[in-house]
């Protein structure tokens, strides 16, 4: 059985963590973000086997893929399948584009239509997976439904609540620095206080006024409230301010801008490997042959 399965990727402007050690299902965050029209495509190859295994390739290569592995078998249980899975990225990991989780969600919605299971049972797998792992908190959930969305609350319906804000523009990513560890920064208490507060302050005022352009102010003001961004990456915010706005990917040492695309290339083109893309207004899916 081969099914294939995209996912977006997502960029978070600001988060909120929201841990309950009890509940994965529960545990996400608050926050707003966006998924974008560039992400992970999964083929995912399922035949009955007597000892069962997963082999995961990324882009070519074999792959520990720990995130995609774990939701993997989170789905699999002990029925004896052997798995192959082949995901495409189109951007790199660990620079706050939500590309773990979308090769995990990609997989996951791939085997699902294998097996007979819903879309959800593939959210929830990757989801569960996402903050058991601390490789996120909300970038499977937003992945699955696309567009710029609010997160109200977090985890998965019916606690988690989303809110979308409607419309389309380019954005511009630049990769300007070395890959970030989101489990280091999740596991540092008076990081993610000082992150908890702004990033419910932020959540606060986007949602009395839900606008593109607030969202990326909102994003400007943690990225430099929070103190996350480097020199380089402040600089390269600070290049782009009369062409449009840019603010920190979280969690990477990259940054997103919209506004005069072209330009915003050629100036970002200076501090690192640039990429264009639009807004997926519509979330993870299935591809059919």
């Amino acid at each position: 059985m081969i099914a294939k399965a995209f996912a977006p990727g997502h960029i978070s402007g600001f988060f909120e963590p929201v841990f309950y050690l009890e509940d994965l299902i529960r545990t996400g965050s608050r926050g707003a973000g966006v998924s974008i029209s560039l992400g992970a495509l999964s083929e995912v190859i399922v035949e009955e086997s007597q000892k069962g295994g997963i082999q995961i390739f990324i882009n070519g290569k074999k792959s520990p893929a720990p995130v995609t592995n774990l939701a993997l078998k989170y789905i699999i249980g002990n029925n004896p399948l052997n798995v192959v899975v082949k995901t495409h990225l189109d951007l790199p990991i660990g620079q706050g584009f939500g590309m773990s989780a979308a090769g995990a969600l990609s997989s996951c919605l791939a085997i699902c239509k294998s097996l007979g299971l819903s879309s959800e049972d593939a959210l929830k797998a990757a989801h569960m997976t996402e903050v058991q792992l601390r490789t996120g908190l909300g970038d499977v959930i937003s992945s699955f439904f696309g567009g710029l969305e609010i997160r109200k609350s977090p985890g998965l319906p019916p606690w988690g609540l989303i809110e979308h804000i409607p419309g389309q523009f380019e954005l511009v990513l630049c990769v300007i620095g070395k890959k970030i560890d989101t489990k280091k920064v999740l596991d540092n208490p008076a990081l993610v206080r000082k992150i908890s507060e702004y990033g419910r302050l932020c959540t606060k005022k986007l949602l009395e006024n839900p606008s593109i352009e607030n969202f990326c102010y909102q994003s400007q003001i943690f990225t430099k409230k929070t103190g996350l961004a480097d020199k380089k990456t402040l600089q390269a915010i600070d290049s782009v301010k009369n062409l449009g706005v840019a603010s920190m990917c979280m969690l990477g040492n990259s940054i997103f801008a919209s506004g005069k695309t072209e330009k915003l290339c050629r100036v970002l083109s200076v501090f690192g490997k640039v990429y264009v893309c639009c807004i997926d207004e519509y979330g993870a899916r299935i591809l059919e042959e």
